[in-house]
């Protein structure tokens, strides 16, 4: 089905208005020349049947074949963009008429000629891509730009995405995954490498510490229990003495483990986390536990609130970094592409690797989606209206054709100047 025709757009060409007093001027010229022409060859006419001398025959020859020449180069430009004199000559109007051919050629013509993977490839070769990227990166000036840049479409796709679409798309990409992963061997595989490089002795360190601490403050504590878990019968002051006791006892018994990194309390806490670090990985009942731990986890409120309210705190860091120009997000990417620069400028592997990289993609977009970009050009040129684009066209080249009708007025004379002088002398 033909898609119905639209105008060009109205937007004024810049220098339209010069332009088009530059088409009439040199318009004016070109007819100025057919006149002269035409005014020359009457008045060697009427002269000749008064008996004019013999050079004006030649003059005469000279200025028919110029109204002739100038005549047929006038028909072959008006020809173009409009039907002569408003006469319908088949073949003229060609723009307007054969709109769409011209169309479809010119698409041919650019896909065959600019958008082949050999052409492409030349050319990118020759422009240095990577070398002129990074000399243009390497200006602390222009990482700036584009960092502004780059912070002005963060900005437009976070507001552009819908909160309870990315919020959707986190429980589903993140929280399922995390809820499918089986907790106990990967954990356990954790564990296990912590405790066996002894990364965890300065948190055993720390509850010791804590343990001694907590005892040494709490000496009442120690005494109420006692007396608490007491016989009725018991005398108070054997009460105290027992509790006395106790507390002397569990405070020295901290202190020992406080103290002796080698104490079989610490031994037997180290072989206890290993223990439970192969059960995580190899035990099903405890795997099952850890599953069942993890489950619990993930339903409480809290980390429900975290879930729903990472994406909303997360949007706004990113908001504020993107707009503030001395966050450390802007400065980091600032500085990265100031380095990426310079690497780009000064190292040949990476500039040819990054040179393959463009070449390659702009291959791929020629040979996957030339049809489509020739296509924007033939169907954008079917759209248009037919008038206006002629109208358009010679408005860009009508001055320039102008020549072609003074150019044959000038060689038709000539032509004719010296076709007479030759039949005069072999007449």
């Amino acid at each position: 089905m033909r898609q119905p025709t639209v105008p060009l757009t109205n937007a004024p060409i810049p220098g339209e208005a010069e332009k088009r007093r530059g088409l009439r001027r040199m318009k004016l010229v070109a007819l100025s020349f057919l006149l002269g022409a035409t005014v020359i060859f009457l008045a060697t006419a009427f002269w000749q049947s008064a008996g004019a001398p013999t050079w004006v025959g030649y003059v005469k020859a000279a200025a028919e074949a110029g109204m002739v020449g100038a005549l047929a180069d006038w028909f072959a430009v008006t020809a173009l963009f409009r039907y002569p004199l408003g006469i319908r000559i088949p073949h003229t109007a060609i723009i307007p008429t054969r709109k769409d051919a011209l169309g479809d050629s010119l698409g041919d013509f650019v896909g065959t000629n600019f958008l082949s993977e050999q052409v492409v490839r030349e050319r990118l070769r020759r422009v240095g891509v990577a070398r002129r990227l990074g000399g243009w990166l390497a200006q602390p000036e222009n990482a700036e730009r584009v960092t502004a840049e780059l912070s002005t479409v963060v900005r437009g796709a976070v507001a552009v995405l819908r909160d309870e679409d990315v919020q959707a798309v986190m429980e589903h990409a993140v929280v399922r995954r995390v809820v499918a992963v089986p907790w106990g061997p990967p954990l356990g595989k954790l564990l296990a490498g912590v405790f066996a490089d002894g990364s965890h002795h300065k948190l055993v360190d720390l509850v010791c510490d804590r343990a001694y601490d907590w005892v040494k403050a709490n000496h009442s504590t120690v005494l109420r229990v006692v007396s608490d878990r007491a016989p009725s019968w018991s005398p108070r002051f054997v009460d105290s003495l027992v509790a006395d006791k106790v507390f002397g006892e569990v405070q020295s018994f901290a202190w020992m483990v406080k103290t002796d990194p080698n104490h079989p309390m610490r031994l037997a806490v180290d072989k206890f986390l290993a223990e439970f670090a192969s059960d995580l990985q190899t035990d099903p009942t405890t795997m099952e536990r850890a599953e069942q731990v993890k489950q619990q986890v993930l339903d409480h409120p809290e980390v429900q609130n975290v879930i729903g309210s990472a994406w909303s705190t997360a949007k706004g860091m990113l908001l504020d970094a993107a707009e503030d120009p001395s966050s450390e997000l802007r400065k980091r990417v600032r500085e990265g592409l100031v380095s990426l620069g310079r690497r780009l400028s000064e190292d040949d592997t990476l500039r040819e690797k990054v040179d393959h990289w463009v070449e390659g993609a702009a291959a791929y977009v020629v040979l996957n989606y030339r049809d489509e970009i020739t296509t924007l050009i033939t169907d954008t040129v079917q759209r248009w209206d037919a008038e206006e684009t002629s109208r358009k066209i010679e408005l860009q080249v009508g001055r320039d054709l102008q020549f072609i009708r003074i150019n044959g007025t000038v060689v038709g004379a000539l032509a004719g100047l010296l076709i007479y002088a030759v039949a005069q002398l072999i007449l």
